[in-house]
């Protein structure tokens, strides 16, 4: 979830790589509490006071996890944004089982803040089954990531904290295909965006963790195909925006902290609202996962 905000509200410190890829594995080391099924997820100082969407979506799957047999996945999960999290208290979720059948699993997942409701979400989990298969092709003739800047070669030469935060403050390495928006407007103006990413570290083998880390950074970028067809970018003065709901399919296991490819277009958008859907491929090509996230975005007048 993203938003404009006052520089008052902002903080100014962006931790050293290592500590942030420290802090981004504990954020799934989650405190199981007295009452059942209900966990404690930790927080961390954000340039922005709001917790970023993608940590309480990923962290509700997580304890969602907690609550199903290991030889269940996790293959969706779909999940409305309530209410901004701070980033300065700790999340408590609480974890309904809705149902366990013979190879399907429901739960609901409800992520709070001062007894407030901040996330709601239901994730699904399957057996392993064999059936046939088929998907959609990786698009082909993209320059591999070692080609494109990383995001502190495009920022470090702005001193603002939330800019340093995209720069080098967040534990995914995200290398633009296309044109970056961050600080300036795509002149090519279309509905569509592309990345690679990873972690910036090495995360531990649990595939658990990787599929929450993927759902992460899923959060991080549907805004950006709206933003380039209508000449818009995130330091934009006055542009407010907003996670409404985010959904996720997982279609085969991978590795957060190897190189995705993530690609993405809108629809539509209208009354300050846009939706965006999105494939997330790894570099054999196999397609990992699909995305899809309504968004609330106002663009300034004048």
């Amino acid at each position: 979830m993203v938003s404009s905000v006052n520089d008052e509200e902002m903080e100014s410190a962006q931790p050293a790589p290592d500590e942030t890829m420290r802090q981004f594995t504990s954020m799934f080391e989650l405190e199981a509490l007295e009452q059942v099924d209900r966990f404690r997820a930790p927080t961390y100082a954000q340039a922005f006071w709001r917790v970023f969407g993608g940590q309480v979506l990923a962290q509700s799957a997580a304890a969602a996890m907690h609550t199903v047999q290991p030889e269940r996945a996790i293959h969706s999960v779909h999940g409305y944004f309530l209410r901004p999290g701070d980033a300065k208290k700790p999340i408590e979720i609480s974890v309904e089982r809705l149902r366990d059948g013979g190879s399907f699993s429901a739960r609901r997942a409800q992520a709070y803040q001062d007894d407030q409701p901040i996330l709601s979400m239901i994730a699904s989990f399957q057996v392993s089954a064999h059936s046939p298969a088929h998907q959609m092709q990786m698009p082909t003739n993209l320059p591999a990531p070692e080609e494109l800047p990383e995001p502190a070669e495009l920022l470090a030469h702005v001193k603002h904290p939330v800019v340093q935060e995209w720069g080098v403050g967040r534990p995914f390495d995200i290398r633009h295909i296309d044109r970056p928006v961050y600080l300036e407007a795509d002149r090519d103006r279309r509905p569509t965006s592309a990345v690679w990413l990873r972690t910036k570290g090495t995360l531990p083998d649990d595939p658990n963790i990787h599929r929450a880390a993927i759902l992460y950074a899923s959060d991080y970028l549907p805004f950006e195909p709206m933003m380039r067809q209508h000449g818009l970018y995130w330091a934009k003065p006055g542009l407010k925006m907003a996670s409404l709901d985010h959904a996720m399919w997982w279609h085969r296991p991978a590795r957060a902290d190897e190189w995705l490819l993530f690609v993405m277009d809108s629809p539509s958008a209208q009354g300050a609202r846009g939706l965006a859907t999105g494939w997330i491929f790894n570099r054999n090509g196999d397609l990992v996962a699909s995305v899809a996230q309504e968004g609330m975005i106002r663009a300034p007048q004048g």
